[in-house]
Order: C-alpha cells, then structure tokens, then sequence
C-alpha cells in the first residue's frame, strides 16, 4: 500500500520542481474565491492564492447513494499556468496534489471500517470571467484510498464543476 503512495509522492515532487521555474504563469485573475463543487461529491470550497501561481483549495463534500454515503474533507495545492487560446482571456490549467479523508456510512454492512485516508491528483481547468467576480472549474481529481475502510486502492471518478464567487 505504500508504493503506490510514494510513487505518487515523488511523481508529483518532479513535476511541481520542474515546472516552478520552467512555466511563467500570469498567474490567476484573483487571490481569493468561494463556492460550490457540483460533480462527486458535492462540496464547498475555498481557494486562495498564496502565490503568483500557487493555490491551496479546501473542499468539504457530502455524497449519499440509497445504501451508503460519505463526507469527506480535503486540502490540496495546485499549479496553474495560462492556456494560449486566441481570443479567451481568463483561461488557465492546473494541476497538484493534496489529501483527504472519508467518513463512510453505510446500511449493508458493519465489517467496514468508517474512515479512510485518500491521497488525491487534481488537473483542471479554471476560467475567470472578465468584469465579473465570478470563476467556473473543470477538474478531474483521481484518489488512491489508503487503510482498510469501505474502499481502498485506486479510484478515477471523482471530480467536478466549479463555480465560486471571488471575493478579491
């Protein structure tokens, strides 16, 4: 269970070393934003620039089906560069890292355990509209759930659309 962690870890590490001194990112069109991730889960969420093109984002999120259910909370810090497309202004990508954990609920079973740690991907898209204090995402966010709760191992469907007020 540790492998893959690490081989995450240190894939991750390269990337965000190589690219801070390889990408000149205008960086984003605000310092702070909040509001609402639509997909799975459904969350709140907070982003704040602490850097020209560095972003911390916190998410709590809830997602329920007929037999189960989850709450999770998660942090990450992300990269982001612009996308060159003539005529679009406001465009920029993203990717980083970050963890999270699950509180599970569930009806079927008791032999789960209810909490799991999850170490998570994001790579997105985030586009600021111009003359309006508003910002949509796009993000694909990849887990790989640690421990022995009701998941574990690799998980590829979890993301969302964003759309967040800024504040700044």
């Amino acid at each position: 269970m540790k492998k893959p962690f690490l081989l995450f870890a240190a894939l991750f590490s390269l990337a965000l070393i190589c690219t801070t001194n390889s990408v000149k990112a205008q960086g984003a069109e605000y310092t702070t934003a909040v509001g609402l991730r639509l997909g799975s889960p459904i969350s709140a969420s907070g982003k704040y620039f602490f850097a020209e093109n560095l972003a911390a984002e916190a998410n709590i999120g809830f997602r329920g089906y007929n037999t189960y259910s989850w709450v999770t909370v998660s942090a990450a810090v992300q990269k982001y560069a612009p996308l060159e497309i003539e005529g679009v202004e406001g465009l920029q990508w993203y990717f980083g890292g970050g963890i999270g954990l699950f509180f599970w609920n569930f009806d079927f079973a008791s032999d789960f355990n209810t909490t799991t740690f999850g170490v998570q991907g994001y790579l997105g898209l985030d586009y600021t509209f111009q003359g309006t204090p508003i910002s949509i995402t796009a993000d694909w966010i990849p887990t790989i759930f640690l421990g022995d709760g009701f998941t574990t191992g690799f998980g590829a469907g979890y993301g969302a659309l964003g759309v967040r007020y800024i504040l700044n």
